[in-house]
C-alpha cells in the first residue's frame, strides 16, 4: 500500500492500514485540515467537490463531503465531473476552494484529493505546507449540531463549463460544424465519457464514435494517454474512417489526438498546435515546463512572441504564465492552459480550440502535424546509491557544460543549439531522470547517452 502526502494534496492506493494507504482515517484527517485552512484563509464557508469515475470515488466522496459538513462548511457537490470543471466552478460559486477526487492517470487502485484555492487554482507550495502541518497537528475544530454544513448536489456545471468555452472568441462553432468532422473518442471509462461527447455535440460535431465512454471506473487500458495505451483508439479511427481520434485521461486535464491514418499526433504537440492557433489570432508569450518540446518555442518565436520555461509542475507553469502575461501555456503531457478561460490544464477547451484550428486549416490532422518542427524526446533515468549526493553530482555536470546555455530552476537543463537535455532528481528515489530532445530519436538518445557517460565518469573519479 502507498500513501503520498505532498504540498499539492494526498494520494495513495485504496485500503491497508491508516498511514500506509489512502484509508478513511487519512481522508478525514487531510480533508479536515484542508477545510479548516480554506475557511481560515478566505473567510468563506463553502467548498466545491467533484470526482472522476474511478471505483473508489463514491466512498471517498462520502467521507470528504461528510467531513466538510462536520467542519460547518457548505458543500457544492458536482458529482461526476472533471478537474477543469471543478476549477471553473470554484470561482463561479465564489467558494473558499475545491477538492477534486481523482488520481489523474494513475491505475484504478489509486485515488487522491487535489486541492484548490479560492481562485480555482492548485494551492501554492507555502499553502500546501500549512495544510500538511495542520493535518499533522490535528489543528482543526468541528462544528456543533446547529452549525453543520449543508450539501447541494449541482450537476449544472457540465453545461456551464461548456457554455464558457463556447463563449470564447477563438472558438468558432460555425467553422467546426461546417467541417463535418467524424471523430472517435476514448473516454477511458471515466468522466471524459460524459463531458467530451457533450462538448462535441455543443460544437456541432454530429458524427461521434464512443470508445470506452461508460463512466464506471473500469479502465480498459492503462489510463495514461500514451501511444502504447491508445492502440484500440488508433484501430477505431481507421475502421470508422474518422478525421481524428481524441483521448483524455480520467479527470480530463490531459489531451492527445490520433491522426486520420492511425498515427499519434503526439501529446507534446497538443499544446504546440493549440498555441499555434492562438498565436495566429493573438500576439503574445507562451510558457511550458523545462521538459516540454522545443517546438513550442519555435512556433512562438515565428509568431513574434517570447517563449518562457518554467519548473515542472502545473503551479510553476501557471505562476510563470502570470509573470510574463502568456496568452497560452501548459505542459508537454497534453496539458493546455488557456488563461482567457482559467489557469488550469483543460482538455475540453483544448479540444474546442484544436477543432477550430483544424477546421480553418482545411487539411488533414497528419498534414497539420507535419507543418510543425519535428522533434523527438527520449526519456531515461540513472539509478544511484541512496547515500549519493545527487545535488553535488548535478553541480559537477553543470560545471562541465558551463559554456553552454543552461538553467538550474529545476534540476539542470543544458541547451545545445536546438537540442537539449534536462536532468531532474526524483523526490522519492535515488534516481536522476534524464530527458533529452533532438530532431530524431537517434540524436535524442545519443545526447542522453553522452550525459549518462559523463555522470558515470564523474562517479568513477570520485
Amino acid at each position: 500500500m502507498t500513501l503520498i502526502k505532498s504540498i499539492s494534496g494526498i494520494r495513495g492506493t485504496i485500503g491497508g492500514a491508516a498511514g500506509d494507504g489512502l484509508t478513511p482515517l487519512d481522508i478525514v484527517k487531510f480533508t479536515s485540515a484542508y477545510g479548516a485552512w480554506a475557511v481560515q484563509k478566505s473567510g468563506i464557508k463553502k467548498i466545491v467537490v467533484g470526482r472522476d469515475a474511478r471505483i473508489s470515488g463514491t466512498m471517498v466522496n462520502n467521507l470528504v463531503v461528510g467531513t466538510l459538513q462536520g467542519l460547518g462548511i457548505d458543500v457544492i457537490d458536482l458529482g461526476l465531473s472533471t478537474t477543469p470543471t471543478v476549477e471553473v466552478a470554484v470561482t463561479g460559486e465564489k467558494a473558499a476552494g475545491g477538492i477534486i477526487l481523482t488520481a489523474s492517470h494513475n491505475p484504478k487502485q489509486w485515488n487522491a484529493l487535489k486541492l484548490l484555492n479560492t481562485d480555482g487554482e492548485f494551492i501554492s507550495d507555502a499553502d500546501g505546507k500549512q495544510v500538511l502541518e495542520m493535518a499533522e497537528n490535528s489543528d482543526f475544530n468541528y462544528a456543533d449540531v446547529n452549525d453543520l454544513g449543508k450539501v447541494t448536489l449541482d450537476e449544472s456545471w457540465l453545461q456551464k463549463h461548456i457554455d464558457l468555452i463556447l463563449a470564447l472568441p477563438l472558438v468558432d462553432v460555425a467553422a467546426i460544424k461546417k467541417a463535418n468532422f467524424n471523430i472517435v473518442i476514448d473516454g477511458v471509462n471515466s468522466t471524459g465519457g460524459i463531458f467530451v461527447p457533450a462538448l462535441l455535440k455543443a460544437l456541432g460535431v454530429e458524427t461521434v464514435h464512443e470508445l470506452y465512454c461508460e463512466p464506471d471506473g473500469n479502465f480498459p487500458h492503462n489510463p495514461e494517454p500514451l501511444p502504447e495505451n491508445l492502440t484500440a483508439l488508433s484501430k477505431e479511427v481507421l475502421a470508422k474512417r474518422a478525421h481524428l481520434g481524441i483521448a483524455v485521461d480520467p479527470d480530463v486535464d490531459r489531451l492527445c489526438f490520433v491522426c486520420e491514418d492511425g498515427n499519434m499526433f503526439g501529446e507534446e504537440y497538443t499544446l504546440v498546435a493549440v498555441a499555434d492557433y492562438v498565436l495566429k489570432n493573438k500576439k503574445g508569450n507562451t510558457v511550458s515546463n523545462l521538459s516540454s518540446t522545443r517546438a513550442l518555442r519555435d512556433v512562438t518565436e515565428d509568431a513574434g512572441g517570447e517563449y518562457h520555461a518554467a519548473a515542472v509542475g502545473e503551479v510553476n507553469v501557471v505562476n510563470k504564465m502570470k509573470e510574463v502575461n502568456a496568452v497560452i501555456g501548459g505542459e508537454g503531457n497534453g496539458g493546455v492552459i488557456y488563461p482567457e478561460l482559467h489557469y488550469g490544464r483543460d482538455a475540453l477547451v483544448g479540444i474546442a480550440l484544436f477543432l477550430t484550428h483544424l477546421a480553418k486549416y482545411g487539411k488533414s490532422v497528419s498534414n497539420l502535424r507535419m507543418s510543425y518542427p519535428g522533434y523527438f524526446i527520449s526519456k531515461n533515468k540513472i539509478t544511484l546509491t541512496p547515500e549519493m549526493d545527487i545535488d553535488a553530482l548535478l553541480s559537477k555536470v553543470e560545471d562541465k557544460y558551463r559554456k553552454q546555455p543552461y538553467s538550474t530552476i529545476d534540476g539542470l537543463k543544458i541547451e545545445f543549439d536546438k537540442e537539449w537535455v534536462h536532468l531532474r532528481r526524483s523526490n522519492t528515489e535515488p534516481i536522476i531522470r534524464i530527458y533529452s530532445e533532438g530532431n530524431s530519436e537517434t540524436v535524442a538518445n545519443g545526447l542522453a547517452n553522452k550525459i549518462i557517460a559523463d555522470i558515470k565518469e564523474i562517479l568513477q573519479v570520485n
